[in-house]
């Protein structure tokens, strides 16, 4: 019975020193340190600026274009005899490039040459029959005064007098017709002569020749080939005068074109094929559309890209005086900055004014003008996505 017993009270007494024992512990374990809360410090880099002149630059994608581009076509139908180039062929000015078979275009012009010498036999002929049909006139003028002698002293018919009179109306009427020809001889005179330059200048065109120094385009025909009139052979184009039409946005157009207007030298660089290119502003479209407007720079002579290219430029723009120039990390949001005053950050709401391009193989850096910004201030240019003022930090040496 006593056994039974025990083995009842044994797990009680058990439980109950474990709990004695728990609480011994707890009262008697030492009191934690109490933590104090840190603020964190953000490690930053700083630079320090001042206000000066910056040239930005606009980032432009165009196409070469070859405004001076001549297209050679073939003034009248003929056969195309020679064909001297290729394309993408450099030549100078004065050689030949193409030549049409002469047996198409000098009957024309033997033609014109002998109906203009034909018109002026005609005058000298003229002129002589125009005397004769005076003195003509003169006898059928008597005839007519003796017929009407002879019918008023009933010496003669009536109808003798008809046929005299019949007689003068015809002879006036020939004068009268030959002194119009003679009059109408300057304007046939001149039409033939016009006819004998068109024909001497078909006959010319037929030679095909460089009119400068230049580079063949696109070749259209070959040698042996029936032409039509104004048949296009080949195209041409000047090696100075190749354009860069890109299309510049709308906020910079009137910026732009009050420079050109003021006289200013805006240049723009780039890069096509692993080669610098460099270009100028030379004019603005007087159009614009929804994309903006048309710029065209002028290429250097000696820039080795060709029409229908597309190459990447960035232009100059105009000066902006008391700016500052920024790498694109010292941004955030777009239209703020921040200084440092006793390692805490303090937010300036800044104006971006443009980009500014260092070196082919840097990123760039931001130009923008900062009204609320101290002389020599630190700022910092390191992008911190939970930059806030008083935000503590600390400027990395």
């Amino acid at each position: 019975m006593s056994r039974m017993i025990l083995r009842r009270i044994l797990p009680i007494l058990i439980l109950l020193c474990g709990v004695a024992a728990f609480l011994v512990l707890k009262n008697t374990r030492p009191a934690p340190t109490p933590v104090e809360p840190q603020e964190r410090i953000w490690r930053i880099e700083v630079t320090q600026v001042a206000p000066a002149e910056h040239h930005p630059v606009l980032a432009l994608f165009g196409r070469v274009e070859a405004p001076d581009r001549v297209r050679a076509a073939a003034p009248v139908a003929g056969r195309l005899l020679e064909l001297n180039v290729r394309d993408g062929q450099r030549v100078a000015a004065g050689t030949v490039l193409a030549r049409l078979d002469p047996r198409d275009l000098q009957p024309r012009l033997e033609k014109a040459r002998a109906d203009l010498e034909k018109e002026r036999l005609q005058l000298f002929h003229d002129r002589e029959a125009l005397e004769q049909e005076r003195k003509l006139l003169e006898l059928a003028k008597v005839a007519v005064e003796r017929a009407d002698t002879v019918q008023s002293k009933k010496l003669g018919s009536i109808s003798s007098v008809d046929e005299a009179r019949e007689q003068y109306a015809r002879a006036q009427l020939g004068v009268t017709l030959r002194e119009q020809s003679i009059a109408a001889h300057p304007a046939r005179l001149s039409m033939l002569e016009a006819t004998l330059a068109e024909a001497t200048r078909d006959a010319e065109r037929g030679t095909i020749k460089a009119p400068f120094d230049g580079r063949v385009g696109v070749v259209e025909a070959a040698a042996g080939d029936q032409l039509q009139p104004n048949q296009t052979i080949l195209t041409f184009y000047p090696l100075d005068g190749l354009y860069v039409r890109a299309k510049v946005p709308g906020a910079f157009s009137e910026e732009l074109r009050t420079a050109l207007d003021e006289g200013e030298h805006l240049t723009a660089q780039g890069f096509h094929a692993g080669q610098a290119i460099s270009a100028v502003l030379e004019r603005l479209a007087g159009e614009a559309d929804a994309r903006g407007v048309d710029a065209l720079l002028r290429l250097t002579p000696k820039t080795r890209v060709s029409p229908g290219a597309f190459v990447d430029l960035h232009l100059q723009r105009p000066a902006a005086h008391a700016t500052i120039a920024l790498p694109f990390s010292a941004l955030h949001g777009g239209n703020r900055i921040f200084t440092v005053a006793d390692g805490r950050l303090k937010g300036i709401t800044i104006e971006r004014i443009g980009e500014l391009q260092v070196g082919p193989a840097d990123e760039g850096l931001v130009v923008l003008r900062a009204s609320d910004l101290s002389q020599d201030q630190p700022i910092m240019i390191t992008h911190l996505p939970n930059a806030v003022d008083s935000l503590k930090v600390e400027v990395i040496e």
